[in-house]
């Protein structure tokens, strides 16, 4: 089974430079400036996650000439809550874009799900000989009622999404391989505790608040060992998918044009982009700089840049790869 992506779009929110706006998230400037971003998107209020989706899916389709009556699968990948509790935000886009006869998939794994979605994409059109046209959408929008994009990871968040309209038998970046695996050890991390079924909404509920980095240090004890252990932990397990998915594909890292991780600070993009063994200026690293973290959006949106740039020739091989919460780490190789 073969399929390459045709054709992106995106949306963002409004770049904003970091240094202008850090001082109204957090107090600590400094750690955050460290981190090496120059600019963020932050969308404007009103603008959800799936007015994000709906406009990139638009641009995508749009540009591969491809009518909504031609859409038989859309897999939606977000990285926050959705705007509402009890809805499915992948059949509100399928109907937004009028894409009447499509089956419409949720991904829902955090940062790691714009990678994920694609081995959804092969799934489907292995199983479903019928399906010819599918559109994949990574997006994000920060709820920032709930968690603060600035200072709860060491990563910053941007408002944006990217969308990829996939074609059964098309050449250009073509799927190879996925890999995944999953450790549900980590499952309650950046939980957030008020609000489920277990402890729903009422008055006088503590404020709702996601778990944050400081929550992940108590659950090692405050021991810096342990915390640094699993930080490399996460490093590892990022070189390992990369490295088995090539596996898969029957190539190793030094075969690799291309490696797209989270747009992650620079300390984080150089240590896995050297565990892995690809140089960092063939990474996304002055994408995560100039832009911000999109969660989900990542990879597509590095993608898209770089089949703008003109620079995959074909028969490049480029690895994608990420980490998400819950935890999930996730690999796939496209060729240009």
């Amino acid at each position: 089974m073969e399929y390459g992506l045709a054709a992106f779009g995106t949306a963002f929110g409004e770049r904003v430079a970091v240094k202008d706006v850090v001082a109204d998230h957090t107090e600590d400037v400094e750690r955050v400036l460290g981190y090496g971003y120059d600019y963020l998107h932050l969308a404007p209020a009103g603008v959800g996650v799936s007015d994000l989706a709906v406009a990139a899916a638009e641009r995508a389709l749009a540009e591969a000439g491809v009518a909504p009556s031609e859409v038989d699968l859309v897999v939606l990948a977000l990285t926050d809550i959705a705007e509402y509790l009890y809805w499915d935000a992948a059949a509100s886009v399928q109907a937004r874009l009028g894409l009447r006869r499509a089956e419409a998939v949720l991904v829902d794994q955090g940062c790691v799900g714009g990678v994920t979605a694609l081995d959804t994409l092969a799934g489907r059109f292995a199983t479903h000989p019928d399906y010819r046209v599918a559109l994949v959408i990574g997006a994000n929008r920060t709820a920032d009622a709930y968690w603060n994009r600035m200072s709860t990871h060491s990563l910053l968040f941007s408002d944006g999404a990217a969308a990829a309209v996939a074609l059964r038998g098309e050449t250009t970046m073509r799927w190879r391989a996925s890999y995944a695996e999953s450790d549900g050890r980590y499952a309650d991390f950046f939980r957030m505790d008020v609000g489920g079924a277990a402890a729903p909404f009422a008055a006088g509920s503590p404020d709702p608040r996601a778990r944050d980095a400081w929550d992940i240090m108590e659950h090692f004890g405050f021991d810096a060992t342990k915390v640094t252990d699993f930080a490399a932990e996460i490093d590892n397990r990022t070189a390992r998918a990369v490295h088995r998915v090539c596996k898969r594909v029957g190539c190793v890292e030094e075969d690799l044009s291309w490696l797209f991780l989270l747009n992650d600070n620079v300390r984080v993009l150089t240590a896995q982009a050297d565990l892995i063994g690809v140089p960092l200026d063939r990474t996304n690293h002055r994408l995560a700089v100039e832009h911000g973290h999109f969660g989900a959006a990542d990879h597509l949106i590095a993608l898209s840049r770089l089949r703008d740039s003109g620079e995959c020739r074909t028969g490049d091989l480029v690895a994608l790869a990420a980490n998400g919460r819950g935890m999930h780490w996730a690999s796939a190789v496209l060729e240009c």
